[in-house]
């Protein structure tokens, strides 16, 4: 009890829902988010996203919360704290944490990209190259194992060094200050994407719904890459959101909270889609581009603009920022559980973990050059892609749905208390006629985005 006493607390609810929404806030809704937006025919496809991220994403965060706030726990004690005597959900506490680290392998190395093409603007290296020659300067990067390693550990450093100067001073004070700049910078780049010549087809592609383009795209492939992309922006399923919910106090519903959190977190896609697409429209770029669109493409597109560098500057800053605020949440939820679990203190944890995660991200850093033979999916594969599996198509859905059936059984923590915990507070109460509906249909939603997730992996490798 005495260590419960003791365990840090955010300062403010502001701090709160912008440390939860960074967390969410990512390089899934500033970069795939628009391109499989663009794949799957523009505004019909973000409206079907919207609509599952409501429908299921919803519940399954407030119950994170509130496994996170029932227990004041990391998710490593959280389920442990709360469960019946005799039962063995806690064996998922340690499974989820090591889902965070498995997602800093590779998150890591792509956010020391982001900050590479920070510099890379601001210096002037892109500046006057043809598009074959901006190509190249991505796979130059990429086969460069030593540019690639020295901005991981810097991605690292500074993430960790965020989350060492403390809870409330470093990782809530500088996660509002940087969500505050994402913001401004966004808006700034919206303003200037819109007012390109040519824009307004991007707006309307992106803005005024058509199914016939959404059908033409494959209809239950467009579905299921709407509801993939709602479930997946999130973040939940290894405790990334319960860790926020363990340092609140009781005075807001989680229901409530929650549905500030994704609203935020929705705009930040939304207001990316409102760039990219002006911008692609404005120099006849398709915008489904792929996974390429931002490192390839859309220098192009700012090579091609007045004052490009200080835009595409400007661009790369804004996807840093948000690639930051996802490290600093992650970090946190890791450095927490060893503060929580272990006893440690938090500038061990932190030394430790910058130590650890720095080795643990050199095999993704390897496996574009020195270890690329190595290609377990397939030609074109590796091991970001085996770490990025891990974790979205099978410790995201199957960790969401021991948190569903955790909340809404009795052998769990069940419904009666999981309610209870999420309407304590004022705001919005979570219903009392979903429970059919969280206890039997989402867990079937879950299991089509498990299921899906594995067919689309290993079809075309049985095919082959």
């Amino acid at each position: 009890m005495e260590q419960r006493r003791q365990r840090e607390t955010l300062a403010s609810r502001l701090g709160f829902i912008l440390l939860s929404a960074g967390c969410a806030i990512g390089l899934g809704n500033v970069w795939r988010f628009p391109f499989i937006t663009g794949k799957y025919g523009g505004a019909a496809f973000v409206l079907v996203y919207l609509l599952f991220l409501v429908i299921f994403g919803l519940p399954i965060m407030v119950m994170e919360f509130a496994i996170g706030r029932a227990s004041k726990q990391n998710i490593g004690l959280a389920l442990k704290t709360l469960e019946p005597k005799g039962t063995k959900w806690h064996v998922y506490g340690p499974v989820a944490v090591a889902g965070n680290y498995v997602l800093m392998m590779f998150y890591t190395s792509v956010s020391g990209w982001l900050f590479y093409y920070v510099y890379a603007m601001l210096s002037g290296k892109l500046r006057g190259l043809d598009p074959d020659a901006v190509g190249a300067f991505f796979g130059g990067m990429l086969s460069s194992p030593g540019t690639m390693i020295f901005w991981m550990i810097l991605a690292v450093l500074l993430g960790m060094g965020i989350c060492a100067i403390g809870l409330r001073k470093g990782v809530e004070r500088i996660t509002k200050i940087m969500m505050m700049l994402l913001f401004v910078i966004m808006l700034l780049l919206v303003i200037k994407a819109i007012s390109l010549p040519g824009a307004s087809k991007g707006l309307a592609f992106y803005l005024l719904p058509d199914f016939s383009r959404f059908v033409e795209a494959g209809f239950w492939d467009a579905v299921y890459a709407a509801m993939g992309q709602a479930f997946f922006t999130l973040s939940l399923g290894i405790g990334s959101m319960a860790i926020f919910g363990s340092y609140i106090n009781k005075d807001r519903s989680l229901t409530g909270e929650s549905i500030h959190i994704i609203a935020l977190d929705t705009s930040v896609a939304l207001l990316s889609g409102l760039i990219i697409f002006p911008a692609s429209f404005a120099y006849n770029i398709n915008p489904g581009a792929g996974p390429s669109l931002i490192f390839i493409t859309l220098p192009n597109i700012f090579n091609a603009m007045t004052a490009g560098g200080i835009w595409g500057a400007l661009f790369f800053i804004f996807l840093s920022f948000a690639a930051l605020s996802t490290l600093v949440s992650v970090f946190e939820n890791i450095i927490s559980y060893w503060i929580d679990v272990k006893g440690w203190s938090r500038r061990k944890a932190v030394a430790v973990n910058i130590v650890a995660l720095i080795a643990l991200s050199l095999p993704c850093v390897l496996g574009f050059n020195k270890w690329s033979a190595f290609q377990p999916f397939g030609p074109e594969t590796g091991i970001l892609d085996l770490e990025d599996f891990i974790v979205s198509s099978t410790l995201l859905p199957l960790g969401s749905l021991i948190f569903l059936f955790f909340c809404c059984s009795k052998r769990g923590w069940g419904w009666k208390n999981f309610k209870a915990e999420a309407d304590t507070g004022k705001g919005i109460k979570f219903p009392a006629w979903a429970r059919v509906y969280v206890t039997y249909i989402v867990p079937v939603i879950v299991l089509i985005v498990f299921f899906m997730g594995y067919w689309n992996i290993f079809s075309p490798l049985l095919k082959g």
